[in-house]
């Protein structure tokens, strides 16, 4: 075994998964063979309040192969969890359209899904609230918002930061509700054995999923199993079990035998999470150079009546700009609404949408370039905490994007170029948290020579197992092709959930420990070959409590150029670029991915993604993928993603920082920014609808 550095860090390694995934080898939830499998099928509320008051299943009991149908009235009793959604099948009451009342299994999908169509269920209905406004009378102070951050902040006095103002901002800023679609289905394979529960589960953190279904089912956590081998991608939408999971296991309990269930694509639009609608109210005071003397960033968003989230959407304002005087808060209505959940980027994607766009206004309103306005209110410390960031190159990044984009030209860009059409350039910041969580792994020399690392992490289609095996391959000092990397299971050490971005920084962490434990101990026992294998196991936790305080964040920079069609005000946008600051890069080839992804769904929240809501109805209207638009090759024109060469001490072993989310944030701004650019109009609610902007452009045969 060598001891010398591998520098696999930092190599554009191929995914390790990648010849599984594109050969079909690579198997899914609800692609784990089992023997006398059963097949279930939600039956979903047709009303969006009241209560259930007779569920006839007899016409779909007398179909051969079916073998139950489960509603309240003989479902397996749960037990209480935080997440009230998850008491599914447990009460007749509804609280939203789409909510689980039934469920119905059978030796066939074919069979489970006619079963499911025969299922006859009464309701009294009753009266039912589902738009979210500014004054509304339900409006409430939540607690704390996610990520345990307080729901609102005060520093100094902000009416008179913005009395004191030489120019002001006090705009009003929407984003709608929007729904995460990952390409598999939320799903899951359940099965018991002895009273133990397997469950193959679309999870983005098995660790997190057995405690939680464990809870649920009142055993012991050493009683539950989930593996996630492969998951088709999650966005924060499989964070946390979701309702379905809870009914697989119910129904492979009562009908014992394995059950497989996949969400359908309409029914992920209800029973599986989305980002909340915000309508942001920003205020923002300067002085006559720009100079920033008060920020005030207010939210309203909606929970439903079964979990209370708040969405932290005003708190990364707390962050990034300098100013004296500063206010933020959150207020909730609970609904009569399905449960909204993370969304990648959940809060500062929505909320630095709004002050994003803000900041623009303001550059305008001062006579200021954009990137200019931001230069001059750099922070020293983080205006939160006071707390030194261990790096911030938010003003490399938008010197360096400014640059690459050709940003000096943009004002020769603007007006009607020979085509007709008008085009425009924007720009917004990124920023996202340098999160990192407590996390275990185990590693082992094998006689062979080879080495296995064991984490529950998991891989939502990130390249989480090709950075961990670049990650552990450095810390052995041996080659990538030495070192094998086991996760996605509950019984391997503790992996926190993959999400937050925090991921390779946590589950790394770990590896990293475990390897270079095990270096030591084999160096110890005299060599790299054993007749017995010699493993070690490594905690972060005493790690993580020793950091000193610092603000850690990841930055970046977003460049959009619009051209804007002044007859049919449509819009496309013709170039994207990213210039993020996100420590040391792991793997070029994936993080360019996962960076380019970020803003594809970007540009999407700006152009495309809403899902509309039918008030008389209560419920969702565009619950597929023909109505909600989300953006595909031929909307995304030209796009990079390029990164700084950042070294930051203050991390991790790695020296990284999480990418999974930093690249959607500041994009719909970017895109708004650079629609305002071109045409004069400012859309200040997503997504830029043609009717948004139509007779309302200059060239526009009824622009008046």
């Amino acid at each position: 075994m060598s001891t010398g550095a591998t520098q696999s860090i930092g190599a554009p390694h191929e995914r390790v998964d990648a010849r599984a995934k594109v050969t079909g080898q690579a198997r899914y939830a609800v692609e784990q063979p089992m023997d006398a499998m059963a097949h279930a099928v939600l039956v979903t509320a047709t009303v969006a309040a009241g209560e259930i008051v007779a569920v006839d299943a007899a016409e779909a009991l007398a179909l051969p192969g079916v073998l139950a149908v489960l509603s309240h009235e003989n479902a397996p009793r749960v037990q209480p969890a935080d997440d009230g959604e998850l008491l599914v099948l447990q009460s007749p009451k509804v609280s939203y359209r789409g909510q689980i009342v039934a469920c119905a299994v059978a030796d066939s999908l074919e069979v489970a899904q006619d079963a499911a169509e025969r299922v006859r269920v009464r309701y009294e209905q009753g009266e039912h609230d589902v738009v979210l406004r500014a004054g509304h009378p339900k409006l409430y102070e939540p607690k704390n918002v996610n990520a345990g951050f307080p729901t609102t902040s005060t520093m100094g006095d902000l009416d008179a930061g913005l009395a004191e103002a030489q120019v002001t901002i006090d705009e009003t800023y929407s984003t709608p509700t929007q729904h995460n679609n990952p390409m598999e289905p939320h799903a899951t394979t359940a099965a018991w054995h002895d009273g133990d529960l397997l469950l193959h589960d679309s999870s983005q953190g098995t660790s997190g999923a057995r405690s939680t279904m464990a809870e649920v089912f009142g055993l012991p956590e050493g009683r539950v199993r989930v593996i996630a081998q492969h998951v088709g991608g999650g966005f924060g939408s499989k964070g946390t079990p979701r309702p379905h999971t809870v009914v697989a296991a119910m129904a492979a309990r009562i009908v014992e035998r394995p059950v497989r269930l996949a969400v359908t694509r309409r029914q992920m639009f209800t029973v599986t999470g989305y980002r909340t609608p915000t309508i942001q109210r920003v205020r923002l005071g300067a002085a006559a150079d720009g100079t920033l003397t008060a920020i005030g960033h207010d939210s309203v968003q909606q929970t439903s009546t079964l979990r209370e989230f708040a969405e932290q959407t005003a708190v990364i304002t707390r962050t990034m700009y300098a100013g004296p005087n500063r206010l933020t808060s959150h207020r909730l209505a609970a609904l009569d609404v399905p449960s909204p959940a993370w969304m990648r980027a959940p809060g500062e994607c929505p909320g630095m949408f709004a002050l994003e766009s803000a900041m623009d206004e303001l550059a305008l309103a001062c006579g200021l370039d954009p990137i200019e306005l931001r230069v001059r209110n750099e922070p020293e410390l983080d205006p939160a905490t006071g707390n030194a960031f261990s790096s911030r190159n938010l003003v490399a990044c938008l010197r360096d994007g400014a640059e690459r984009f050709g940003w000096s030209g943009r004002d020769g860009l603007r007006g009607g170029g020979a085509d007709g059409l008008l085009r425009g350039m924007g720009v917004a910041a990124s920023v996202y948290p340098a999160y990192q969580s407590a996390s275990s792994a185990r590693a082992s020399a094998d006689p062979g020579g080879g080495f296995t690392v064991e984490v529950a992490a998991t891989d939502i289609g990130t390249g989480a197992r090709t950075a961990l095996v670049q990650i552990a391959a450095d810390a052995l000092g041996v080659d990538p092709a030495r070192v094998s990397v086991e996760i996605a299971d509950s019984d391997l050490p503790f992996g926190p959930v993959a999400g937050g971005s925090a991921g390779t920084a946590s589950w790394g962490s770990a590896v990293h420990g475990a390897c270079s434990t095990l270096v030591a101990r084999l160096q110890e026992a005299g060599g790299p070959v054993c007749e017995a294998p010699v493993s070690a196991e490594y905690d972060t936790t005493e790690d993580l409590d020793a950091r000193e305080p610092r603000a850690r964040f990841a930055f970046g920079a977003q460049f959009a150029q619009v051209a804007v069609d002044p007859a049919s005000a449509e819009v496309r946008c013709e170039r994207l670029l990213g210039v993020f600051a996100a420590g040391r890069i792991i793997n070029p080839r994936t993080a360019r991915s996962q960076l380019i992804g970020g803003m594809v769904m970007g540009l999407s929240m700006a152009l495309m993604e809403e899902t509309l809501m039918d008030e008389r109805l209560g419920g969702w209207v565009n619950t597929d993928l023909a109505g909600y638009h989300v953006a595909v090759n031929a909307d995304v024109r030209e796009i990079e993603a390029v990164w700084l060469d950042e070294h930051d001490e203050h991390l991790n072993p790695m020296g990284s920082k999480g990418i999974g989310e930093i690249g959607i944030v500041g994009t719909a701004a970017a895109v708004a920014n650079a629609v305002h650019h071109a045409t004069g109009v400012r859309v200040r609610d997503l997504p830029i609808r043609l009717d948004r902007l139509v007779g309302r452009l200059p060239g526009a045969p009824d622009a008046g």
